[in-house]
């Protein structure tokens, strides 16, 4: 065990405001004001080894929770081209670039340098944000948890990152423009994930359905609308219960939707179209373009959604490992999808005028109804894995304090990763459900769908690029011939794509706004009011003075008081002494605080001081963005009183604390209300008075998933004008 003090400086060797400044109890130097204990163990192995038979499981499940989207993109790839007159050779071309749209952006970018990116084991666009901000001191107020204290880095999950600097380093910890555009870019990813939550399902189960209508010419798209309808209530309904429930269910799907693919592709290649393996030239790409010009151009829309559902693999990454990712893709997926899409185009080439339907056209007859059957459940799982992402990432997102708190409900005790939000599940289904009624049609949502994931991974690559040029020091040159062929080329779907926002491309858009203004609003109201309590914080000084007082009744028992502020006795904390002139005889003041890391170890969770000499404690509770909050109240007490009786060296003391903690025990809750100052603009006031102020009193309390008992819970409210 190692003893921690902090010293409370004001930048000119005085002590004031409880501002945390690391310094060892060896040195001696000045008062001891607060000391903080935590339990050190040699640094960990971070990334988690695992043997050659469990890799080759994991591999197996990930066809059901990574590639399922990826592994359903045939049903609806050459019927969104909506084209009917393609020639042999346009056929040709058109497979060709789905062959090197596989290759080039998923098999080499994501498989063998993206998911390299990853934080301990961890992936998607908080993990790339918290992976780059270990690495870069983000000193804008607008950066997302920019609050650090020194003693973060002696943190097993931490880590202070290489000394040496680059120029991207300097040029971002300098420009706080610069930083607030990261920033920016993040949550622009989030937001298009969380719309890829509600695209996902509505194009996958509605693409998979069209092939009903084959059953009789009554069936018309209507009914196959209302049917999905039907089918979407029914898979948001059982979310509840969790993945871990169905999940056993998803690998073995997928792994009969592969094989029979496989076989159907081989079938359709040999009866039809054998020469049609002659697509793997690239230069049948080159005479595509040249023969169609723009026509090649819309085409590559249709031809972009081949590839979505590749941002799971790297957003997913924490539920297995990269080598078993990268090994379902190798060895199932790829080969899978490659001869997938050849048995098609053989088929088409046949058969052009039945590209509108091109999957289902191409299922030999004896097989129709079972592949009707596999394709409908490999749908749900498609839609399943995205609609698990999306709670995923609004964990993250409100962990890491960008995101109005919302009911986070854990539905397995084995995976901390399996979350449910009833809040956002209502929300994505009422928006599912909306999209596939008002567009009936599977093209416009598709052409919606191809949009959101091109912006996803854009936002990665650009990401991905600054973890090249400042964690890993990788020379100028090989960065450039990352960034830009991808930027190009991904740049060039993004214009096709962006070409399709008449015909329903601009949802993305708007859903990605709404949110996006949800949580540039909850972050710059939360902004304010950090640096509103920064400025008006109490000093240790201040609060002795106050306890001291002779009108000053100490009441026996403990108070627990929960702020926001991390740095600092908060001004809330000054109202509740001054108007009511009564303090519990240990007060102890309690910080939820998530880091930018995946997870803190158990042993790193909790770190208590002591503020001043009258009885009053501080009390970080710190988590990672991928750890579940959940705690009981009582366990929590005696924690936090165990920590303290570790912390103090004096009898009394710890008899005042033992005695205290037998007493009643309440919880105090600071509740702050913003409000514009006159001198506001106009963008500010409706921010903060209306905006911010609606997602606050709507939102989830930070201590509600402490477990702390409803009859002992008092709250404390104060207006700040700022």
């Amino acid at each position: 065990m190692k003893s921690i003090d902090l010293e409370n400086s004001n930048g000119s060797g005085g002590t004031s405001n409880g501002d945390f400044m690391l310094r060892t109890e060896e040195t001696g130097i000045g008062s001891r004001t607060m000391s903080f204990t935590r339990i050190y163990q040699p640094l960990q192995k971070l990334e988690k080894e695992y043997p050659a038979m469990q890799t080759l499981l994991l591999a197996y499940q990930s066809l059901g929770i990574v590639y399922g989207d990826l592994g359903t993109s045939p049903v609806n790839v050459f019927s969104a081209t909506n084209q009917t007159n393609l020639s042999e050779d346009d056929l040709i071309g058109t497979l060709s670039l789905i062959i090197w749209t596989l290759t080039i952006v998923v098999f080499i970018k994501y498989v063998f340098i993206v998911l390299q990116a990853n934080d301990h084991g961890e992936g998607g666009t908080f993990a790339l944000y918290s992976y780059i901000c270990r690495h870069i001191s983000f000193r804008s107020k607008f950066s997302i948890q920019n609050t650090r204290l020194e003693s973060d880095f002696d943190m097993v999950h931490y880590g202070r990152g290489s000394p040496l600097s680059t120029k991207t380093k300097e040029f971002l910890e300098k420009n706080t423009t610069a930083q607030n555009c990261v920033t920016i870019l993040v949550l622009l990813g989030t937001c298009m994930v969380i719309g890829d939550g509600a695209l996902t399902p509505a194009t996958c189960v509605l693409s998979a359905l069209q092939g009903i209508q084959s059953l009789s010419t009554e069936i018309t798209q209507d009914h196959v609308v209302w049917i999905s309808v039907v089918l979407l209530i029914a898979l948001f309904s059982l979310q509840r219960c969790g993945t871990s429930k169905v999940s056993f269910l998803f690998s073995p799907i997928m792994l009969i939707w592969f094989a029979t693919n496989v076989s159907i592709g081989v079938y359709n290649i040999i009866k039809h179209h054998p020469s049609v393996i002659k697509a793997v030239s690239p230069h049948y790409i080159v005479k595509f373009f040249r023969r169609n010009g723009k026509i090649a151009w819309n085409l590559l829309g249709s031809v972009f959604l081949g590839i979505t559902g590749a941002e799971a693999m790297f957003a997913d990454l924490g539920h297995f490992n990269k080598r078993a990712i990268q090994l379902a893709f190798s060895l199932v997926v790829y080969p899978s999808l490659i001869l997938t899409y050849a048995g098609e185009t053989a088929y088409l080439v046949k058969n052009p005028e039945k590209i509108t339907d091109a999957y289902y056209s191409s299922l030999p007859n004896r097989v129709y109804w079972p592949m009707f059957v596999i394709s409908t459940l490999a749908a749900i799982v498609a839609s399943q894995s995205m609609i698990s992402a999306s709670f995923s990432i609004v964990k993250q997102s409100l962990a890491l304090g960008c995101f109005p708190r919302v009911n986070i409900i854990h539905t397995s005790s084995k995976h901390e990763g399996q979350v449910y939000s009833p809040e956002i599940n209502y929300f994505l289904m009422l928006l599912t459900v909306g999209l596939v009624v008002g567009f009936k049609g599977g093209v416009q949502l598709a052409n919606a769908y191809g949009v959101v994931v091109i912006w996803v991974m854009i936002i990665t690559t650009f990401l991905t690029t600054l973890v090249m040029l400042v964690i890993w020091k990788t020379r100028v040159e090989l960065v450039l011939c990352f960034f830009f062929p991808y930027i190009v080329i991904e740049g060039i779907f993004m214009t096709s794509l962006l070409n399709k926002i008449p015909q329903g491309g601009w949802v993305p858009f708007a859903i990605s706004a709404f949110f996006l203004l949800v949580m540039l609003s909850w972050t710059y109201g939360r902004s304010k009011k950090t640096k509103y309590e920064s400025e008006n914080k109490m000093s240790i000084q201040e609060l002795d003075q106050v306890l001291s007082s002779n009108i000053m009744h100490r009441t026996r028992g403990t108070c627990f008081f929960f702020t926001d502020l991390v740095n600092g006795i908060p001004p809330i904390i000054r109202r509740y002494i001054q108007h009511t002139n009564s303090v519990r005889e240990v007060m102890v003041i309690v910080t939820i605080r998530t880091l930018p890391i995946k997870t803190v170890l158990p042993e790193e969770r909790l770190n208590v001081g002591k503020l001043g000499n009258q009885g009053v404690y501080r009390c970080l509770v710190q988590f990672g963005y991928n750890d579940s909050q959940e705690m009981e109240g009582v366990d929590y007490i005696s924690l936090v009183i165990a920590k303290l009786q570790e912390l103090v060296d004096d009898s009394d003391e710890i008899r005042m604390l033992e005695s205290a903690a037998r007493d009643e025990v309440v919880f105090a809750v600071g509740r702050t209300i913003l409000k514009a100052n006159r001198d506001s603009g106009i963008v500010a006031r409706l921010t903060i008075d209306h905006i911010y102020r609606f997602l606050q009193k709507n939102s989830r309390s930070a201590v509600s998933t402490l477990g702390t008992p409803p009859e002992k819970t008092l709250q404390v409210g104060m207006l700040y004008e700022i």
